[in-house]
């Protein structure tokens, strides 16, 4: 099986994921009367399973409503010790770096992951283990917050596969590791 480490992300025009407070309501900027799903069905046939990071998954928790996921969560945290009880058999605890997490991950038969967690994408990026990136672009300046992007050691090239454009404003860019 080929593995893939895909991030799934949308940001504002400025790089930001999050706002400064961790504020996530200017995804909702643009009115999508429609639902459109913006790619992430493709997305859920495309993966395996999810790994996020503990931020994201108690931000996920936070919205209320039944959980959002049919594939399996693996979480990275050091802090949470236990999975509330409607979300056992879904959401695993993991902790380690990037490679360690995958290594077990292969080892269970998910080789198709969604990276999902500003800090989780930046880790998984600083070891090399990004295959594909998809990109939403929200048509805000937030002006601060949390960045996509940290610091690396050295350039990463990748490739621009697509570009789509959502509601005549979103634009969603696919890239892949160029290797």
């Amino acid at each position: 099986m080929k593995k893939k480490n895909i991030v799934f992300i949308a940001k504002s025009l400025d790089g930001y994921i999050a706002g400064k407070n961790g504020e996530l309501d200017w995804l909702q900027a643009i009115p999508n009367p429609e639902n459109n799903d913006m790619g992430y069905k493709q997305l859920m046939e495309d993966i395996d399973a999810i790994i996020m990071g503990r931020t994201t998954f108690e931000t996920v928790c936070g919205f209320g409503g039944d959980w959002p996921y049919q594939k399996p969560v693996f979480v990275l945290s050091r802090s949470i010790k236990t999975i509330p009880e409607n979300l056992r058999g879904k959401v695993f605890l993991l902790a380690g770096p990037p490679q360690e997490i995958l290594q077990k991950l292969h080892h269970k038969g998910y080789f198709r992951l969604y990276i999902d967690g500003g800090r989780t994408i930046q880790d998984f990026l600083k070891a090399d283990l990004i295959d594909e990136l998809r990109i939403t672009t929200i048509p805000i300046l937030l002006g601060g917050g949390f960045p996509l992007f940290g610091e690396l050691s050295e350039a990463m090239a990748f490739e621009h596969i697509q570009s789509v454009v959502f509601l005549n404003q979103i634009v969603q860019d696919h890239y892949k590791r160029k290797r």
